[in-house]
């Protein structure tokens, strides 16, 4: 028996961090995954925004981000123009290139067993793990951070609950220049023009030398439109996105197109001694809102940061204690906002209501009048008086027109 104060099911990036965290905090903690390096998964492959304040708190974040490529500025196109080119902070990095930058920074005291937990029990003291290799680990806390894996959730009661089947799919792939070295942007944004194309955008952004695509759409795994664009993706991005071309001028799809559904899902009977569900483990989110790793970092940085060092202060590992994280003021809110933004972002990509037809065109006539204001600004810090401003078009100076 292996005994420990914390152990952590699942080594992708929730559990991955959470062991990071803890060990560096001198917490005694035990990390459980079978992959001895992480393998390639379609699931977040860019860090923005908000994110890289959450990666900041977890104290990962330099040697992190040394591993992403900065895109540093992105066009947006709204109807098939391009209508701002803004500055960025997007770092582009591939799912398993993240997970494995964060296990290097696990410290050589937190154990990482290559196994799967197999069985597990719980108490309002100590709880067990078998391990598929035979071994058993007593741990005061059991964090389980193994995603979609249900099994072990099974066995204790607790159930995932579906509120939104095939909320959303994202299609990843690398996409080449024809006939030129490199795109005339550094990352573009390009949103629909017609709710009938039932896609939320398509997102290419730089990683290492290459342009990733993200492309999210709303359709059912059985819809014929899926194969048909495996088998011609460059024919199938142009018959729905006709200006596209104009955009990216001759390109191809390079290397497989994988494709990913989302469930939207919620955890029932999740409230036991010992045992505290984060990530996707507890609930999902939207790959297209972009949310998945907002959600993480909230989750494992309240949790390490705050209740585990808690917890571990005084006896006992009793069902109150636990309530307390998923209590947790910036943890529900965030869950609240993460599911908000998933169904407010698929209302507004292909709902044919008068409300959010309207809401599509605002965005557009905003966004707008934004890139024609920056587009104003950057000729003024220039020096240059531009004539005839309502006239001129807010496209990026790069390439001077609404493509």
């Amino acid at each position: 028996m292996r005994y420990t104060d914390v152990a952590i099911v699942g080594g992708g990036l929730a559990g991955s961090t959470a062991a990071a965290m803890l060990g560096r905090a001198g917490i005694p903690a035990v990390l459980i995954d079978p992959h001895t390096v992480y393998p390639p998964e379609l699931r977040c492959e860019k860090l923005g925004g908000e994110q890289l304040d959450l990666l900041r708190k977890t104290g990962l974040a330099d040697a992190t981000l040394r591993a992403t490529t900065l895109d540093g500025e992105v066009w947006e196109a709204r109807f098939g123009y391009v209508v701002a080119s803004k500055a960025s902070d997007q770092h582009g990095i591939m799912y398993d290139t993240l997970v494995n930058t964060v296990r290097g920074q696990i410290p050589q005291g937190v154990a990482t067993i290559h196994a799967k937990a197999s069985s597990i029990a719980n108490g309002p003291e100590r709880q067990k793990l078998v391990l598929s290799n035979g071994e058993e680990i007593s741990a005061r806390l059991v964090v389980l951070a193994n995603g979609l894996n249900v099994g072990l959730r099974h066995t204790l009661g607790i159930r995932r609950r579906v509120i939104s089947e095939c909320h959303s799919i994202t299609l990843g792939f690398d996409v080449e220049p024809v006939g030129r070295a490199a795109f005339s942007f550094p990352a573009l944004t390009y949103w629909p023009k017609r709710s009938s194309a039932r896609m939320a955008y398509l997102s290419l952004f730089p990683i290492g030398g290459k342009m990733r695509a993200n492309f999210m759409v709303y359709r059912e795994m059985t819809d014929p439109w899926l194969q048909r664009f495996k088998q011609a993706p460059e024919e199938t991005m142009r018959a729905l996105m006709p200006r596209l071309q104009r955009m990216m001028g001759d390109f191809k799809v390079s290397g497989p197109v994988k494709i990913r559904p989302a469930d939207l899902f919620v955890t029932d009977g999740y409230l036991q001694p010992g045992i505290v569900l984060v990530g996707d483990a507890f609930s999902t989110s939207c790959p297209a809102a972009g949310t998945g790793t907002t959600k993480v970092f909230t989750d494992v940085g309240r949790l390490c940061n705050v209740y585990i060092p808690q917890w571990l202060a005084t006896d006992g590992m009793a069902a109150g204690k636990i309530a307390e994280f998923y209590s947790d003021p910036e943890k529900t809110a965030c869950e609240a906002r993460c599911l908000a933004k998933a169904y407010h972002l698929r209302s507004l990509s292909i709902d044919n209501g008068l409300s959010w037809r309207a809401k599509r065109w605002a965005r557009f006539i905003a966004r707008l009048s934004l890139g024609r204001w920056r587009s104003i600004r950057k000729r003024f810090a220039a020096g240059s008086t531009p004539r005839s401003l309502a006239a001129k078009p807010a496209a990026p100076p790069e390439h001077g027109s609404l493509a």
